[in-house]
């Protein structure tokens, strides 16, 4: 869980394991597998006895060859002591943020395991270019009584795999398992930049939603080419929505920052991927105080309104 997480702290990891675990168990766990330089911790500058967890750097490239996380994206910067001392705000938020997603599926009878949220997937953009959410999140939401234990459903810190289908609509796809499977990109500011180069992430997103590669010379010789698909449909039936979170700033810099992205979406560039995808922004105490499935969230499109992110594909 620390390799995919990249950074916790120990209330954090204890809150990510099931709700059965203590936390002393958990304590005892995170000091064990550091005596077998597995993983490491940093102290917390603003209060030395809180620890920042992280793996250390050859365990987690061997982590990666596990079932669990086989095919998942290694840790960028998050192993090294002096990039973890830097990165360590952002990276606790984005755990927070996580736990927020999580925790509330478990409440409210939904799936979304901790393995769902996956952090800094990388998406080819060509030329060496790539755009990396902050997290890709998994989150299947139940649409009728099943009968599956609720401690099978919210003890297991596995995901959910990421398999359902899609027809290309609007509406996200019913799942097999009796639910309508959700993904979404998720984007953490906390303020860190200023609301142009937030804005200017629309047009990033923009950039894979359209994205093809260019066919090979092989290819455009056929009599008959096979038509080139966006890439992101080899990993997702439908665009994942795009949620903003934002952290670290007073009601009047929200306000700021939500006027920014309103901006940039009225670009005309940008209005097949405005069409096809949700974009939506809330703060991450409204997330915390009211659960994300409330209708906390703000359409960057009408920024007056507030919805919630996970029945329609767009308010």
């Amino acid at each position: 869980m620390l390799v995919q997480c990249r950074t916790t702290t120990t209330e954090q990891m204890h809150l990510i394991l099931p709700p059965d675990v203590r936390t002393k168990q958990t304590r005892r766990q995170l000091m064990k597998v550091r005596r077998e330089e597995l993983i490491d911790h940093i102290p917390l500058p603003q209060a030395e006895r809180t620890r920042v967890w992280h793996p250390t750097p050859c365990r987690a490239q061997t982590a990666g060859e596990w079932p669990e996380l086989r095919g998942r994206p290694p840790p960028q910067g998050a192993v090294d002591r002096t990039a973890v001392r830097s990165k360590f705000g952002h990276g606790l938020t984005v755990t927070e943020t996580a736990l927020a997603f999580l925790q509330d599926a478990r409440h409210r009878g939904n799936l979304c395991r901790p393995l769902d949220w996956i952090p800094e997937v990388h998406h080819p953009l060509g030329g060496g270019e790539a755009v990396i959410p902050d997290a890709l999140l998994h989150y299947q939401r139940h649409t009728k009584a099943d009968h599956m234990d609720n401690a099978t459903r919210t003890d297991d810190t596995g995901g959910t795999g990421g398999g359902d289908g899609g027809d290309g609509g609007n509406e996200d796809e019913p799942d097999a398992r009796g639910g309508v499977m959700l993904r979404a990109f998720v984007e953490v500011d906390r303020a860190t930049m200023g609301p142009e180069r937030l804005a200017a992430k629309l047009t990033a997103y923009a950039r894979p939603h359209s994205y093809a590669p260019l066919p090979a010379v092989r290819q455009r010789q056929q009599p008959f080419p096979e038509p080139v698909q966006e890439t992101w449909r080899q990993r997702y039936p439908l665009f994942p929505r795009l949620l903003f979170v934002r952290d670290s700033t007073g009601p009047a810099g929200v306000e700021t920052r939500i006027s920014a992205l309103r901006a940039a979406a009225r670009g005309p560039e940008l209005a097949p991927f405005l069409r096809d995808v949700p974009i939506l922004a809330a703060p991450l105490t409204d997330l915390l105080h009211h659960g994300p499935t409330a209708p906390v969230w703000r359409p960057v499109t009408h920024p007056d309104q507030r919805v919630d992110w996970i029945h329609t594909r767009h308010p």
